[in-house]
């Protein structure tokens, strides 16, 4: 997952895997507790290729990786973020095996909305997916008041205008369940849409006049929501979702 490079010192390769910080690493050094290539390391500072080189640390081989994907079902109340005064944030939800990575989230998802979160420690990925110029399509599922109906959709399709005056690229609607606001049912759609303003979904409803009182996202990218992932809940991408996902 990524390229590695080449050679880099032993102390940060195995700080970044997770056997403690650099001062804990020395101490490991100078109990002999490290051995690479079969012999017993004295220099903290070695440098070493984590492809090529066998790494030992008290008996324990290390298998080193530079990044790390997860996706996620982010549950509501948790903020997309690293960190938080007030909040949980996602981050809170990993495991410790993950903990020394670095990771943050691509994109947010508001505090309220659930569903497909990226984590990674991959600046470069996050960009890409991220970046203004590459429109990557984001599906969102979501229950509104009021009928949504075919005007709301051709409404859509050509941008519509929130209230900061911006004009939003076309977004694809699917009607689901077009609601009945006289018995209190509420519309059911699916919402694709080519960038991420700020409450970018909620606000195009509110510019034709409903509200948005449930949010999902589905789908970013090709990476789809894995239907078996709980809220809360998360799971390493497979190398099929993490190819596609580079190839957008």
């Amino acid at each position: 997952m990524g390229v590695v490079k080449q050679t880099q010192r032993l102390d940060k390769l195995l700080a970044h895997s997770g056997f403690g910080s650099r001062s804990e690493i020395r101490l490991l050094v100078k109990r002999n507790g490290v051995q690479v290539n079969g012999k017993t390391v004295k220099d903290s500072g070695l440098q070493v290729n984590p492809e090529t080189d066998a790494i030992i640390v008290d008996g324990e081989p290390v298998h080193y990786r530079e990044f790390v994907y997860l996706m996620m079902n982010k549950p509501p109340g948790v903020v997309s973020a690293t960190e938080d005064n007030r909040d949980r944030t996602v981050i809170d939800l990993l495991g410790k095996e993950y903990s020394h990575y670095d990771l943050f989230p691509v994109g947010r998802l508001d505090k309220d909305t659930e569903g497909l979160l990226l984590l990674t420690n991959d600046g470069k990925l996050a960009h890409e997916l991220l970046s203004p110029r590459k429109h990557v399509p984001k599906m969102y599922y979501a229950e509104v008041t009021g009928a949504v109906g075919e005007e709301d959709r051709k409404a859509f399709s050509s941008g519509v205008e929130l209230d900061d005056g911006y004009v939003t690229l076309p977004a694809q609607l699917v009607i689901l369940a077009e609601g009945d606001p006289q018995k209190g049912q509420s519309s059911k759609i699916e919402l694709t849409i080519m960038e991420g303003k700020f409450h970018q979904v909620k606000r195009m409803f509110e510019a034709v006049g409903k509200k948005v009182t449930y949010l999902k996202r589905m789908k970013m990218g090709s990476l789809l929501l894995d239907e078996y992932l709980d809220l809360g809940q998360y799971r390493e991408l497979t190398a099929a979702e993490l190819m596609e996902l580079k190839t957008e």
